[in-house]
């Protein structure tokens, strides 16, 4: 009898011992999962405060008139930006590559299976695009060769070199819209951030003596890219990417007006219409031969007085 009461104890400690172990398990389990949870709201917080701070000085770098003291101060703002970045990734992980887009493409592509996504290449580009402009950035490069403001909203035009475009010259005008409005859209499990960036663009080709040679139109641009951020991770906020390509234009052409409207409706029910305007020197590298038919032109009617200054005037004098 003294020996099965001595098992019965021995018994009775080690379930004791177990369930001691398994609430020392459970507490240990529960305080990793609320320093985790604990450490993800600290990482939040910190990356909604870099937004916040870039928020509240890009205001100046929308609006600021003066053109070449915009482009003085890019490389400072974007210094202190991205620095405030990697100083968020050394604290708290992530990826310093910033090419998470591309692993979840690969990964959508591997759980597919049989299914295959026909828009993965176009994705993958627009990534790519999208990169080149966030490297030039981040690197301490964007310097636009020409730059406005109006609405506050700010358009740049990021380059307008002549490229190849399956196998053609053309004139391609990249650019970088700051400021458009938008709004994050719940919709049920997925988030969407809607921008409100609509584009009119118009061309007008004269001779050195102001003749109107030649007019083109243009709607939104190709690789329009309005939510960079859901690509690379801490692009900066507010920018719409994109690009134009013109073919060559006729050899008598000496300048290039080019207006582009850019529409934005805010949540709140207002519109912005902001309008950019240039009038450029056109390069021999635009040009064609003197031999060589434009391949944009269409035949349209226009009043003389619209086509050639000089008969614009005569008519103001009769």
């Amino acid at each position: 009898m003294p020996e099965r009461t001595g098992a019965c104890r021995l018994k009775r400690y080690f379930g004791i011992i177990v369930v001691i172990a398994l609430v020392i398990v459970a507490a240990v389990a529960s305080h990793r999962t609320a320093s985790a949870r604990a450490t993800e709201a600290e990482r939040d917080a910190d990356y909604r405060r870099i937004q916040s701070v870039y928020m509240e000085r890009v205001g100046w770098m929308r609006s600021n008139p003066d053109e070449a003291s915009y482009k003085d101060e890019l490389k400072s703002f974007f210094k202190g930006y991205f620095d405030d970045v990697d100083a968020h990734l050394d604290r708290f992980g992530g990826n310093k590559k910033f090419d998470s887009y591309l692993a979840e493409l690969d990964q959508r592509a591997e759980s597919g299976g049989e299914k295959k996504d026909n828009r993965a290449g176009d994705r993958k580009a627009f990534y790519e695009y999208a990169r080149k402009q966030f490297d030039s950035l981040r690197e301490g490069r964007y310097r636009p060769v020409l730059s406005a403001t109006d609405k506050g909203m700010r358009l740049d035009v990021v380059s307008n070199d002549v490229v190849m475009v399956m196998g053609k010259p053309q004139i391609r005008l990249q650019l970088v819209l700051w400021g458009a409005q938008r709004v994050e859209k719940d919709e049920g499990k997925v988030k969407k951030m809607v921008t409100s960036a609509s584009f009119d663009t118009v061309w007008k080709l004269t001779d050195a003596k102001g003749k109107l040679l030649g007019e083109m139109r243009g709607a939104d641009p190709s690789m329009k890219i309005d939510y960079p951020e859901r690509l690379i991770a801490g692009f900066p906020p507010q920018m719409v990417l994109g690009h134009y390509d013109l073919d060559l234009l006729p050899a008598e052409v000496a300048k290039l007006e080019m207006t582009i409207n850019v529409a934005s409706h805010a949540a709140s029910g207002g519109n912005a219409n902001a309008t950019y305007a240039w009038k450029l020197d056109v390069p021999s590298e635009w040009k064609l031969g003197a031999n060589e038919t434009w391949e944009g032109a269409t035949q349209e009617e226009r009043p003389e007085e619209d086509i050639d200054p000089a008969k614009a005037s005569a008519k103001k004098g009769e």
